[in-house]
């Protein structure tokens, strides 16, 4: 990309700018290439507030999901690990790795996450999760070199945001069970002042395919609701940066996504994706500001991706602030 600078040492934790609101935090996704389970974790460090935030969900075949979310202290910003969440740099920009050890919930119905009260009667168990990414793109993003280049999601959400497909192998070990991970992979990391709540909404989806495309689509909304659409595919090992991004979404009565048509198009060529929705852990995140309560729904999904008659497990986020009672981006 433009504007942009990265190199190796930005794969480590960042200084904090000293904003309350300073955040600094690691994604991995993965998903398997042959059975329908997979995950997301995240780890950001929010050391001006003197806690992480710490979120583990996994998709298991039998369309349970299991999940932890919690708040581990934390006293600097000079690491990636706090409550049994770990992340590690194997080799910068191509290879890392995260772990987490740890108790994670099981939900037989993903929608008791609706209500946190019922989290706390659902059976627990013993967890080990290890997954290691190896690249099989170049690195997307970076930090802006000058005050005029707009950042991803925008410079009140993160300065610094880059990422990255790749193939992940590793294991989920919950109780006695045990599933082997071969699949896709996509991660990010981002850095600066971030209230979630200052993104009206947006639309995210991310998958690797077996034969080593894939894509990351981006549609956000800001002020007055008016939309950015950004992202790449990835074909033949580079990305080719979109010029244009289509989607419509067919909604559950619950005003979660359970299909969605995609058409993305870059100066080589466009792209027609069905995306089907296995799992959605509805998720929501609450923030007060000047006294004022801002409350974010996030309907993390499971999704099944076809293009090209090829077929593929990611990731569709649907994120959007609630106003008056009402998601602002539905039924975009």
């Amino acid at each position: 990309m433009t504007g942009f600078r990265l190199d190796a040492q930005d794969e480590y934790p960042h200084r904090p700018d000293g904003s309350a609101h300073f955040n600094e935090s690691v994604f991995l996704g993965t998903a398997s290439f042959e059975v329908a389970v997979g995950g997301w974790m995240r780890l950001g460090n929010r050391v001006g507030e003197g806690h992480a935030e710490l979120s583990v969900c996994l998709y298991l075949p039998d369309g349970r999901i299991a999940c932890q979310f919690a708040r581990p202290p934390i006293a600097s910003n000079d690491r990636f690990d706090a409550g049994g969440l770990r992340y590690e740099v194997r080799e910068p920009l191509r290879c890392v790795r995260m772990c987490y050890d740890g108790e994670l919930m099981l939900l037989d119905d993903p929608a008791q996450l609706r209500d946190p009260k019922s989290l706390a009667s659902v059976p627990r168990a013993a967890a080990s999760v290890a997954w290691t990414l190896q690249s099989i793109s170049p690195v997307h993003g970076g930090e802006p070199t000058s005050p005029d280049v707009p950042t991803l999601y925008g410079r009140d959400f993160s300065l610094g945001h880059f990422n990255q497909h790749g193939t992940i192998d590793g294991d989920i070990r919950i109780g006695d069970q045990h599933w082997p991970i071969h699949g896709g992979g996509w991660r990010d990391h981002s850095w600066g002042p971030r209230i979630w709540q200052n993104l009206s909404y947006h639309r995210l989806f991310t998958a690797t395919f077996p034969d080593g495309r894939g894509f990351m689509l981006l549609k956000i909304g800001g002020d007055a609701l008016r939309a950015r659409r950004l992202g790449v595919l990835l074909h033949d090992g580079r990305y080719e940066e979109i010029v244009d991004l289509d989607i419509a979404t067919d909604w559950s009565e619950s005003q979660e996504p359970r299909r969605v048509d995609i058409v993305a198009r870059t100066s080589r060529r466009a792209a027609r994706i069905a995306a089907n929705i296995i799992t959605v852990a509805p998720l929501r995140h609450r923030r007060q500001v000047e006294g004022t309560s801002l409350v974010l729904r996030i309907a993390e999904s499971f999704t099944r991706f076809t293009w090209d008659g090829i077929s593929a497990y990611g990731m569709s986020e649907y994120s959007d602030r609630i106003s008056d009672g009402r998601m602002l981006g539905y039924p975009l």
